[in-house]
């Protein structure tokens, strides 16, 4: 899996009709643009910067207007104010928020309107609208990305399985799950990244302890087992791809490479394991965990055997 970064979204709409009477703001003009997303975790402040058409605004973040900003930018010559005007609707803004007590100008709210870009008032001080939009942005904007695979909790740790469609990840997740592994997902594996850095893995709702077995069908996982036999969601700590066997390939035999595979920018400890006929997969997936929880305490090492 190339695993490539999104963002979970936050649309104007929804942070107006959630929010608005927390942050006590009002629209005043492009209210067809209330679709637009919000991607970025923190505010803008546009101060002094609001007039300087060379400012290098940052595309999907909430723009704040302080009374000074807007004070300022109505002395301007019209000359002027196009420009900055320019400036500020280059880059895709999901809306603005101005400090109430001075109104923006019309050649705001008519740049705002054609724009498509909402224009909001506020009647709080700029510093605790910045404290409360940032607070609201830190829990709802977090990257994310989704794997085909399975995750699982085997002995403590959260392993993510990948591998092709057919290699047989859900027949080797139920093997481990009788054996007392825990199902986290099948099929589709939500990660997101914390802001410490970690990954954690989850599972869409709809599909929420369901397995899909071929020639069984689709499963519930915690009906057949128990809930001590899954978890909504895990920090993930390995990933373990299945491949076919392939005898042209020279496969790691002796586990001194210390490979890893990139989530996110975040690296995780990645093992590469060969299937074939007669292969106890599950087996062997249980001992790579059990090996790799040994690496992580510092009480085993190959190189000791091949000294």
């Amino acid at each position: 899996m190339r695993s490539i970064e999104s963002v979970n979204k936050l649309d104007v709409a929804e942070l107006s009709g959630t929010w608005g009477q927390e942050l006590r703001i009002e629209l005043i003009a492009g209210q067809n643009g209330l679709k637009r997303k919000v991607i970025i975790k923190t505010v803008q402040e546009l101060g002094p910067k609001l007039i300087d058409p060379k400012v290098k605004h940052k595309q999907g973040a909430i723009y704040i207007l302080s009374r000074n900003s807007i004070s300022n930018f109505n002395k301007l010559p019209n000359s002027k104010k196009q420009s900055v005007l320019r400036a500020l609707f280059s880059k895709d803004i999901p809306c603005i928020i101005a400090q109430r007590g001075l109104l923006p100008g019309e050649e705001l709210r008519k740049a705002c309107e054609e724009t498509n870009v909402p224009l909001f008032t506020t009647k709080l001080p700029v510093q605790k609208l910045i404290s409360l939009l940032n607070k609201i942005l830190q829990d709802k904007i977090i990257p994310f990305t989704t794997a085909h695979g399975v995750l699982l909790d085997i002995h403590g740790l959260g392993v993510l399985i990948l591998g092709k469609s057919g290699i047989g990840k859900s027949e080797n997740a139920l093997d481990l799950i009788n054996r007392g592994s825990k199902l986290i997902s099948d099929d589709v594996v939500e990660i997101t990244k914390s802001v410490s850095g970690e990954l954690f893995g989850s599972g869409p709702e709809r599909i929420k302890h369901l397995m899909e077995i071929r020639g069984i069908g689709i499963i519930n996982i915690m009906d057949l087992f128990g809930r001590a036999s899954v978890m909504d969601r895990r920090i993930i700590n390995m990933v373990i791809e299945l491949v076919g066997w392939n005898s042209d390939t020279e496969y790691d035999r002796l586990g001194i490479d210390e490979n890893v595979y990139k989530i996110m920018g975040v690296e995780l400890p990645y093992l590469l394991i060969p299937v074939r006929p007669g292969r106890n997969t599950a087996t062997i997936i249980e001992v790579a965990v059990r090996n790799q929880l040994l690496k992580s305490r510092g009480t085993y090492r190959t190189e000791k055997i091949l000294e």
